[in-house]
């Protein structure tokens, strides 16, 4: 049985990790490639765009794909439209790998905003220093405020540079922890956190880190998708896809 998954995340990677070592699967991670040095994965891979979905759906058939793993980001939502088109156009199942969605507690401060630029409405006039840590392809949202000062954390170097009047780029790859996140905070004076709601352990160290000094954080949703079977654990897909490679098999007579 053929398998491709649409990575870029930590649990892309470790479900890549678990085909790794199953006979009769055959596996293949697709990186979106915006990031120019991903971890390489333990199964065959490959990177950059399909296409759109018409592109993904000629692969899928092209290679004999027999499940299509939708394992990308949680706000990469262009892809995850894509997926369910191709995957319905070449008449194989889709499984969706996503985190859970972080959940507020009685003692956080969270702003919910629907979008980059609620968020850069949503951190007022007054000056503040802003800890920014949405990705790279959103930023120029907050030029829309550029009375602030931003610390931007990334992967990579931004190219090209954030059109942002007052900002400094810090350089990072999760996971981080809460200790690491508050001293950070600290010594930088952050005043309000701007994130996504992206879910997951590698990242909820600043969560935590806001929740025990006080900090409010200005917390983006995730876009809207069209009603799908989610699953949250690599293991549960793989469980999914051993049973559907059994289903596959010839039944003997």
């Amino acid at each position: 049985m053929r398998v491709l998954v649409l990575g870029g995340t930590a649990e892309a990677s470790m479900l890549a990790s678990l085909l790794a070592g199953q006979s009769g699967i055959s596996g293949v991670l697709s990186f979106a490639g915006r990031t120019k040095a991903p971890r390489v994965p333990e199964i065959p891979y490959r990177s950059g765009g399909f296409g759109g979905a018409a592109g993904l759906a000629a692969y899928l058939k092209a290679e004999c794909i027999d499940v299509l793993v939708d394992a990308t980001h949680p706000f990469a939502e262009q892809m995850s439209r894509h997926a369910i088109q191709a995957a319905a156009c070449a008449n194989i199942p889709l499984v969706c790998l996503s985190r859970p969605l972080w959940r507020p507690e009685v003692c956080d401060h969270w702003i919910c905003v629907a979008d980059m630029a609620a968020a850069a409405a949503a951190l007022g006039q007054e000056q503040k220093r802003v800890f920014l840590t949405i990705g790279r392809l959103q930023i120029e949202a907050f030029a829309a405020a550029p009375q602030h000062f931003y610390l931007v954390r990334a992967i990579e170097p931004l190219e090209p540079t954030p059109s942002l009047p007052r900002h400094r780029v810090i350089l990072g790859r999760g996971p981080f922890t809460v200790e690491a996140e508050e001293k950070l905070f600290r010594e930088e004076a952050i005043d309000v956190i701007v994130t996504k709601n992206s879910g997951g352990e590698a990242t909820f160290g600043k969560i935590l880190a806001a929740r025990n000094l006080g900090l409010p954080v200005v917390m983006v949703a995730r876009p809207q998708q069209a009603a799908r079977a989610v699953l949250h654990d690599p293991a549960e897909v793989m469980a999914f896809l051993l049973l559907h490679q059994s289903a596959l098999l010839p039944r003997e007579e």
